[in-house]
């Protein structure tokens, strides 16, 4: 790969910052992955999940559930380690617009009525990752300055 990308990718603002959004984020997203692809913490499971997606229009169901689960789960990893993070929110900010857009908007704002508001606020938080990087204590940091 071109060290010049490499280094666009791995690049991470020199503060804590990020690392204050993408451990928080990093969790959250993780444990709604785990729902959607193990049916932890009370989820249904990618089987349930493929079912919901299917119900919503998004098809195929079954792949659908497992890009999406597989986004945030493994997305929420990378946010946690550090590790490709303006790639990873990436994904997990288009994931969050996709979210706001079949699910959420239709209901308003409000989180009690099944709003918008906390994928909105988990959209904010990738995109302030994509544009910041990891921050201290990320694996990005430590390869950046090798490479």
């Amino acid at each position: 790969m071109n060290n010049r990308l490499l280094n666009r990718l791995l690049s991470t603002e020199a503060h804590w910052a990020p690392v204050a959004l993408r451990l928080p984020a990093g969790i959250i997203f993780m444990a709604h992955g785990a729902q959607k692809l193990f049916g932890w913490f009370g989820g249904y499971g990618l089987e349930g999940t493929a079912q919901f997606m299917e119900s919503i229009g998004l098809q195929p169901g079954y792949e659908m559930a497992l890009l999406s689960g597989s986004a945030e789960f493994f997305g929420g990893l990378a946010l946690i380690i550090g590790l490709l993070v303006r790639p990873a929110a990436a994904v997990l900010a288009f994931t969050m617009i996709m979210a706001i857009v079949t699910v959420h908007l239709s209901n308003g704002l409000f989180l009690a009525n099944d709003g918008y508001e906390f994928a909105l606020s988990l959209l904010a938080v990738t995109l302030s990752l994509v544009l910041s990087g990891a921050g201290y204590l990320s694996v990005d940091a430590r390869l950046n300055k090798r490479i």
